[in-house]
Order: C-alpha cells, then structure tokens, then sequence
C-alpha cells in the first residue's frame, strides 16, 4: 500500500520528505486555507520536497468549469492529479480530462456505485472518505467495509483505477485500510507519528536503555 500525506503544510511536507516512506500528497481547499497561501504557490512547492502523486483540487461547478481550472494545474508539473468531487459535473470532467490523459482523483466517494461511476468515468483514483463515513453512520467498520466491498466490485472487472483510503482519523484507520486492500493511504502529519507509537515499543525502549546502564 502506497502512503501519501494529506496537508498543504509545507514544513510538515518537508519533514515527512525525509523519513523515505512517503510516496505522494493530497491536499484539499480546507487544507490550503489553513497553510495560509495559494494553491499555485503551494503545489510548486509540494513538487520541489515530493516526487510522487501530488494533488490539486478545482473548484465545484459546471464540468467545463472544472475542466478548463485542471488545465491550469496540469501545466504545472508532470505529477500533478486534478481532485474532481463526486457530482454528475465532476463524472463528466473527469471523463474529459481521462480524454486529455490528465490523471484524475474523484473525491469525497461514500459508496460502492459512486466508485463504479468514477472508474467508468476513466478516474485514475477514487477516495472513499473512512472518517466521515464512520461519523455519520457512528459505525467505526463502516468506512473499512466499504473499502472492503470496492475492491471486491473493482477486481470484479478487472477495474484500474486507485483506491485511495481517505479521511483517516487513526491508526486503526491504516489498518483496515491495508486489510480492506486499499492502494493508497492517504494520511494527516499527525496520525504518521501516532503509527509508530506503541506502549510496548516504549516500555521496551525503557527497559534496554536501563540495560545499558
């Protein structure tokens, strides 16, 4: 399973650049908003620290819209994947792009139909949201389980286009991710640390360093 970085903070970007294990980031317009600058400015940024899938998210509206803003983006770095939302408008654009052969990411996917559209549609990924999922049914399986069935339906058919585990709140979350077959993880600075943190890893630590005393 292929780890990404879900922020547009630049020092986050940076300091993750250096553990060796990250293989691209995804960022979203909250994310932007919070990094305080522009989207251009911060993708340049991203693709000087990050050799991998880096995404760019357009604005929601009418397809051609949407396609024209992709355009923008796609010119600036081979790397760039254009993030289209899940709407009838966002289908229609991602057909368009996948026509152009711009790599593509339809977002904020909450159901096994909404995959199969965005696959048909030429999508290069698709991100199932696991946090959000979890929150509004208040089933914590219930974002693992539709991993789980959209890589059923997906290898089905044979399909090719990337899942991406998104809204991953913990852990536990990367886990169910690996276990449901996801290919990608797409993961916040914060929930990295915490992956490598155990109570027994530490105790352990402890106990050598006392050891060696």
């Amino acid at each position: 399973m292929k780890l990404f970085i879900d922020t547009a903070i630049i020092e986050e970007i940076q300091t993750a650049a250096t553990w060796g294990i990250i293989d691209g980031v995804t960022t979203n317009p909250s994310l932007i908003a919070k990094a305080g600058k522009d989207l251009v400015s911060v993708i340049k940024e991203i693709t000087a620290l990050i050799d991998g899938p880096i995404s760019a998210e357009v604005k929601e509206g009418p397809a051609e819209a949407m396609v024209e803003e992709a355009f923008g983006y796609a010119r600036l770095h081979p790397n760039i994947v254009i993030k289209v939302p899940m709407t009838l408008e966002g289908i229609k654009a991602t057909a368009r792009l996948t026509k152009y052969d711009i790599k593509t990411n339809v977002t904020l996917c909450f159901s096994v139909p909404q995959a199969i559209a965005a696959a048909k549609a030429g999508a290069t990924y698709v991100s199932p949201f696991m946090g959000r999922l979890d929150d509004f049914t208040n089933d914590p399986e219930a974002g693992y389980k539709l991993l789980e069935d959209i890589r059923v339906a997906f290898d089905n058919y044979g399909i090719e286009t990337q899942i991406i585990a998104a809204s991953i709140r913990h852990p536990k979350h990367v886990e169910q991710a690996a276990l449901a077959g996801a290919d990608v993880a797409t993961i916040p600075f914060k929930v990295f640390l915490q992956m490598l943190e155990h109570p027994l890893t530490t105790k352990g630590l402890e106990i050598f360093r006392n050891a060696g005393k």
